[in-house]
């Protein structure tokens, strides 16, 4: 049973990774390196105090930090643990087609660290704006943030590092870590920020 969902998780992979095309190479290039995104987080967390104000904001932006650590240190105990190669170190893969583009990893990729982190801070955020004031849905952020999410995962598969496997269990993941720590975040607001009622 294992080896058939492995078998179908290759064959998906090899199909999503051979729809690149030469000129979309940057863009997923792009979307996949971290680095271009911290002044992005930054500018994010920045406008979370404004509307929150600095000590709801605060609680927000150390919740986004503990998603950001704990799916990046998780998931890589477990890539390590587990030990599933990634897709371009994989000979079947490459004699069957695998597009890998300029770049190398660390040899395990199960599962993907910028899936679980991306949709992670994304959720921990989107949840986190909405302690300012419950009214508002601030739905074109999440809506951005989820795209921006799935952009960032997706470029995984096309440049040969992760497979969908992979991408679908950090994206989980990341998720369910992100509402984890966001809950941490309203429940240290309501205890001890929010004046009481009583």
């Amino acid at each position: 049973m294992l080896e058939r969902l492995i078998g179908i998780d290759q064959d998906i992979t090899l199909w999503i990774n051979g729809l690149h095309n030469a000129w979309m190479e940057p863009f997923w290039m792009f979307m996949s390196n971290i680095r271009i995104w911290f002044p992005a987080y930054g500018a994010i967390l920045a406008v979370v105090i404004w509307r929150l104000g600095w000590k709801k904001g605060l609680a927000v932006i150390l919740s986004c930090i503990l998603t950001v650590v704990l799916c990046d240190q998780i998931s890589s105990h477990v890539k390590d643990t587990v030990g599933r190669l990634r897709p371009l170190y994989t000979t079947w893969m490459l004699q069957n087609g695998l597009h890998w583009p300029l770049g190398r990893y660390d040899f395990y990729g199960f599962f993907s660290g910028h899936a679980s982190n991306s949709f992670g801070f994304a959720t921990c955020s989107y949840l986190g704006f909405q302690l300012n004031d419950r009214n508002r849905s601030y739905r074109v952020y999440g809506i951005c943030a989820f795209i921006w999410a799935g952009l960032m995962a997706f470029s995984r598969i096309m440049l040969a590092a992760h497979y969908l496997g992979d991408i679908f269990v950090g994206t989980l993941f990341g998720i369910a870590v992100g509402l984890l720590t966001a809950g941490l975040a309203r429940g240290v607001v309501r205890t001890w920020l929010e004046p009481s009622t009583a």
